[in-house]
């Protein structure tokens, strides 16, 4: 049994004749907390979706919990439990209730029963602070509370990884903190976590190594404080030198 929760080796990735992801070598560790960071347009985003096979890639590996992932789905199902997903964009079905919303995934993929269904998802809302919203509608929430159901959602499936892709970039400033709080929480119970962001605040806080990426190409990695502190590339420098400015 592998050590590492996520393996990618030498994924490639076009689209068309642009080379998006060009020989991406990551190593995540069970329970180890992981922060991409990088230019709008570096590939970032597509390495969190091509884990969890949104995007397929051309070549290379990539492996979860010791199984690779291959562009054939039957190499997903086995694993595709283990692997928690939550996007910039909410995602959440907009009519139904917020209940109805994390019960439907564990009744139809796990096949446990609406009671069972329900006290997990009431438990999960509990975890994320919001269990007064479970019957109202997505969009009768806040842009915060919505992310913090879609982490509830996620959560009810009781994912080994949760990847993280910009979930703060679409919520007004006052509504980040709410977000970034349930995630720091799970960071700090052992969730193995993946995540694509700028807030390098929560970065510094939680994330056991840094990940930078640039034109497609991973450029820089290191623990926090030697990411921040001694940036060794002159395009690591720029970015942080105008992304800690704001």
């Amino acid at each position: 049994m592998t050590d590492f929760a996520i393996e990618l080796v030498n994924v490639n990735k076009w689209y068309d004749t642009f080379h998006v992801l060009k020989d991406i070598n990551l190593q995540v560790a069970t329970g180890e907390k992981v922060v991409i960071c990088g230019p709008s347009g570096s590939g970032k985003s597509t390495v969190v979706r091509s884990i969890n096979k949104l995007e397929p890639h051309q070549t290379g590996q990539i492996r979860v919990f010791g199984r690779e992932m291959t562009n054939d789905p039957r190499s997903y199902s086995a694993v595709q439990g283990d692997v928690g997903m939550v996007f910039q964009q909410f995602n959440l079905f907009p009519h139904l209730s917020v209940l109805d919303n994390l019960t439907l995934g564990p009744i139809k993929a796990r096949g446990l029963s609406r009671a069972e269904a329900e006290e997990k998802a009431r438990h999960y809302l509990e975890r994320v602070r919001i269990p007064d919203q479970a019957d109202k509608r997505p969009g009768q929430l806040s842009g915060g509370q919505q992310q913090r159901v879609a982490i509830a959602r996620s959560l009810c499936m009781e994912p080994k990884v949760l990847l993280f892709d910009e979930p703060t970039s679409a919520l007004d400033p006052e509504m980040i903190s709410e977000v970034l709080d349930v995630m720091v929480e799970l960071a700090q119970e052992g969730m193995t976590m993946v995540v694509v962001t700028h807030e390098m605040g929560f970065a510094r806080k939680v994330a056991d190594q840094m990940v930078f990426m640039d034109g497609g190409e991973i450029v820089e990695t290191g623990p926090p404080e030697h990411f921040f502190g001694n940036p060794q590339s002159a395009r690591c420098r720029t970015f942080l030198s105008q992304i800690l400015q704001h």
